[in-house]
């Protein structure tokens, strides 16, 4: 997926993009949860786990680097100076990269997954 961003990247180019940046970046435990009509906000939620704040903060810069680089898509990012929760909103995909001990205690995926449903791991 290299060479000139497309100009309307779609949900779905978004989605697969931001997947295959974290996979090559070490996340880890990543899970897509969809959001199509429980949400206005998204269409998708990508949580993930960085080993450590420096971990997270250069898992988030990179995501953000290669998803304007790929496909033009410029992404807002929060809680970089921490470390303990970074959260990148690349318009129809929105992604959480934590520290695990963070990611433990607020527990989105339990937020958005039914009872008696898991989240959706994305295959390593």
């Amino acid at each position: 997926m290299s060479g000139a961003p497309q100009v309307n990247a779609t949900s779905e180019d978004i989605l697969a993009a931001t997947l295959e940046i974290l996979d090559d970046n070490k996340a880890e435990d990543v899970v897509q949860v969809n959001l199509r009509g429980k949400s206005s906000v998204c269409d998708n939620m990508v949580i993930c786990s960085g080993r450590s704040s420096r971990q997270v903060a250069a898992i988030s810069d990179k995501l953000v680097e290669e998803l304007k680089h790929r496909l033009g898509v410029l992404s807002s990012i929060e809680g970089k100076d921490t470390g303990d929760w970074v959260l990148i909103d690349a318009g129809d995909v929105v992604v959480h990269v934590f520290r695990p001990e963070v990611r433990d205690f607020y527990q989105l995926e339990k937020m958005w997954v039914p009872i008696g449903k898991g989240a959706a791991p994305t295959a390593q």
